[in-house]
């Protein structure tokens, strides 16, 4: 299979696309690929990274707030995109792929149109609960769209759509306890309650589990706490005193492998991350970033929260309850399984070679 990608701005749509590439690499599927983002993108950084060849097309997105600049910029974007449409063609002509697939992100609108535009077998693939800006354009073109929440089916035409999960699930599901928590000074075999807001860490996640530190150190588990690298100085100075049982760092990074030997992680969540909590049937306190387009954390929160595998906490709820209602939650083994079990049926491990059914079901038609 020639496959061309394309995906960028957040790693909730770059990783889902490494994650599928790995698989057909696997599988021994893939005859060659080429990955497409911006400049500037995280993309830029991170599938070079990973040995991917990576071309790039000169695009931005557009601004929701119209006010004189935002009109300014919209117009600044659609030029680009117009003047993207002729790079886009050149690569697909050139490249000759046998699929093109769009995992989200501004980046994706210029190369999945230019190929469906050229009768190239297309699919797009929606991380989230609430579809995404470029995702909904592009459904009247494409072939086919698979998609991780049904909750999300309704924003497209029905005959297109597939539930297929998130591909990254996949990677991590075949994850075992492994005693990694010893790195960290941690006793891999004890109760563990990970505390995670993201890469960039999240200061209200923070804050609350700053102020619960005292109680989580008097309780019968152990912590990891994981500010983000910005806030680790911070607050390690606010921190006058660090109980045993807790661990503070500023970043782990290779996060899912820690997730096997964690009996409870509280963090955000982005698509990603959710599919790595079903995929190993992890229980979670979810507390969604509010700072996101469509308010989708939330919705992709309350998802899980419904199916009993998450309790959701937003950040105005963040109080003085915190440490009570995790330090009860660590304590209730029988309803931590229940979650447990919840989450797992959730998941979809093998998320990825559903993608490729649809790939390959796209290429025949």
């Amino acid at each position: 299979m020639r496959l061309m990608i394309s995906g960028g701005g957040t790693g909730g749509h770059i990783y889902p696309a490494l994650a599928l590439i790995q698989r057909l690499q696997e599988r021994g599927l893939l005859d060659a690929v080429m990955y497409v983002g911006t400049e500037k993108g995280l993309e830029s950084r991170i599938v070079p990274n990973a040995k991917i060849p990576f071309e790039t097309l000169p695009l931005q997105g557009f601004k929701r707030k119209l006010n004189l600049a935002g009109v300014k910029t919209n117009v600044q974007t659609l030029g680009l995109f117009v003047g993207s449409m002729n790079k886009a063609t050149k690569m697909v002509k050139a490249f000759k792929p046998d699929v093109v697939v769009g995992t989200g992100g501004y980046v994706s609108a210029g190369v999945l149109f230019a190929a469906a535009t050229h009768h190239v077998p297309t699919v797009i693939h929606e991380q989230n609960s609430v579809a995404g800006v470029t995702n909904k354009f592009l459904a009247r073109f494409v072939d086919r769209i698979a998609i991780t929440f049904p909750e999300v089916a309704s924003a497209f035409p029905a005959k297109k759509v597939v539930l297929t999960g998130n591909p990254r699930a996949q990677q991590v599901a075949g994850l075992r306890p492994n005693e990694r928590l010893a790195d960290f000074g941690l006793d891999p075999h004890k109760r563990t309650l990970l505390i995670f807001g993201g890469s960039r860490g999240a200061p209200k996640i923070n804050a609350a589990a700053v102020q619960a530190l005292p109680a989580f150190g008097r309780a019968d588990f152990q912590t990891l706490f994981v500010t983000g690298n910005r806030h680790y100085g911070r607050i390690k100075n606010q921190l006058k005193h660090v109980p045993e049982n807790v661990k503070v760092v500023p970043y782990v990074d290779d996060m899912p492998a820690i997730l096997p030997d964690v009996s409870l992680v509280i963090g955000r969540s982005g698509a990603t991350s959710l599919a790595e909590l079903t995929a190993l049937g992890l229980p979670s306190v979810l507390i969604p970033s509010p700072n996101v387009t469509h308010n989708h954390q939330y919705v992709n929160a309350k998802s899980l929260a419904d199916g009993g595998a998450a309790l959701m906490i937003t950040e105005p709820e963040l109080d003085t309850n915190f440490a009570s209602q995790i330090t009860a939650l660590m304590a209730d083994d029988t309803r931590l399984q229940a979650m447990a079990k919840a989450a797992k049926n959730m998941g979809v491990p093998d998320a990825a070679d559903q993608l490729i059914a649809v790939l390959q079901e796209a290429i025949a038609r």
